[in-house]
C-alpha cells in the first residue's frame, strides 16, 4: 500500500487531482447495487442543507472541483451510501497527558491511505480520509479528536455515511459537549460508535444508529457492538467482546503507561490479520489534542505529523493477505 500525507488549505487542485485518480474505483463501489438505488442530488443536497447547513458551502466547492457531474455530487453527500463494515478498535488513554488510541480494520483495497490536512472553511484540520471528503479519525486545531468503529449492527436506514458526521464535527466542533449534541442529531445510515476527546480532557462514545436515538456514554472504549451485541457471527468473528474486554482491563486493572498502552495495540487480540475477510488491521492512529500532533504506526514503524509543521510524504506499507477467504 502505497500511504501518502498532503496538505492544502482550500480546495484546490491538488484535491481535483486526489478526486480524478479515486473517482473511477469509488464511483464503481458507489453504483454497485444500481444508480436507482441512491438518492437523487436534490435529496441530497436537500439532506446536507437540513442537517450540516454550515458545510454546504464546502461541499459546492468540492463538487465544483470534482467537475460538477451529478453522479460525483451525489457521492460526496455521504447520504445514503451502499452498507459498509469495518472492525476496529478505539480507546481513551486517561493519563496525565490523555491520547486516542485506535486502530482501523478494513479492506485494503477499499481504502483512501490517505493523510490530509486541510483549513477548510477557516479550521485547520488533519486526519484519516475516506472518499476525501470524510475522514475515519482525524483532529482539528482546538484540540478535538474523533474516531469511529463500526456498531455491529444489519440495519441500514436514511442517513448520513458516518465520516462525514466525523468530518462535520471537525469543522463545526470545539469540544466534547459540542460534538455530543451534533453526534445526537445528524442522522447516519448504520450503526456506529464514534469517540471524541478534546483538549480539557473530557470524551465520550455515542452509540448511533438509523433506527433509534443515539446514546452518548462516558465509555473510554469502543470495538464493535454497542449496548449488547445483536449480531452474533459478526461479534464472534471480530472478537469485538473479547477486545473491548482485553482494553477496559488494560485501563482500569493493570493500569498500562502510555507506551505500553498504545504498544497493545500492535498485537493479539486487538491486531486483526483477516485482511482476505476484510477486517485486518490497516493502521493505528495516536492522537494528542493538547499537543496537535497525530501518529500512524504500523509494527517496528512511527508516522508523526503535527497540525502547524505538517510535512507532506509516502510511505510504503507492506500488507499481509490472509491464505483463505474468511466469512462472517
Amino acid at each position: 500500500m502505497l500511504w501518502r500525507a498532503i496538505t492544502e488549505d482550500e480546495p484546490g487542485p491538488k484535491w481535483a487531482r486526489l478526486f480524478a485518480e479515486y473517482w473511477p474505483h469509488y464511483k464503481r463501489w458507489w453504483l454497485r447495487e444500481g444508480e436507482g438505488a441512491r438518492p437523487t442530488y436534490l435529496e441530497c443536497r436537500n439532506a446536507l442543507e437540513a442537517h450540516m447547513p454550515e458545510i454546504l458551502p464546502l461541499y459546492e466547492q468540492l463538487c465544483d472541483l470534482a467537475g460538477g457531474g451529478d453522479q460525483a455530487a451525489r457521492f460526496l453527500s455521504f447520504y445514503c451510501p451502499p452498507p459498509y463494515l469495518s472492525g476496529c478498535s478505539q480507546a481513551i488513554w486517561t493519563g496525565a497527558e490523555p491520547v486516542m488510541v485506535r486502530n482501523y480494520d478494513y479492506d485494503p483495497d477499499a481504502f483512501d491511505s490517505l493523510i490530509l490536512r486541510t483549513a477548510w472553511q477557516g479550521r485547520k484540520v488533519m486526519g484519516t480520509t475516506d472518499g476525501l471528503f470524510g475522514l475515519v479519525d482525524g483532529m482539528n486545531d482546538a484540540g478535538l479528536a474523533i474516531s469511529l468503529t463500526f456498531g455491529g449492527r444489519r440495519v441500514v436506514g436514511e442517513g448520513f455515511g458516518v465520516p462525514l458526521i466525523l468530518r462535520y464535527v471537525l469543522q463545526t466542533c470545539s469540544t466534547t459537549e459540542e460534538a455530543g449534541k451534533v453526534l445526537a442529531r445528524v442522522p447516519t445510515h448504520m450503526s456506529y460508535n464514534v469517540t471524541v476527546l478534546d483538549a480539557k480532557r473530557r470524551y465520550l462514545t455515542a452509540m448511533m444508529a438509523p433506527d433509534r436515538p443515539a446514546i452518548l456514554t462516558h465509555a473510554a472504549v469502543a470495538t464493535n457492538h454497542q449496548e449488547n451485541v445483536e449480531w452474533v457471527s459478526h461479534a464472534r468473528f471480530t472478537s469485538t467482546v473479547e477486545r473491548e474486554r482485553f482494553l477496559l482491563h488494560r485501563l482500569t486493572l493493570h493500569r498500562d503507561p502510555e507506551d505500553v498502552f498504545i504498544g497493545a495495540f500492535l498485537k493479539p487480540p486487538l491486531y486483526s490479520t483477516a485482511y482476505s475477510a476484510g477486517f485486518g488491521t490497516i493502521y493505528t492512529a495516536v492522537y494528542r489534542p493538547r499537543l496537535q500532533e497525530m501518529e500512524i504506526r504500523w509494527p517496528g514503524t512511527v508516522w508523526t505529523m503535527k497540525m502547524d509543521d505538517f510535512q507532506e510524504g509516502g510511505r510504503n506499507v507492506k500488507i499481509p493477505r490472509a491464505s483463505q477467504k474468511e466469512e462472517i
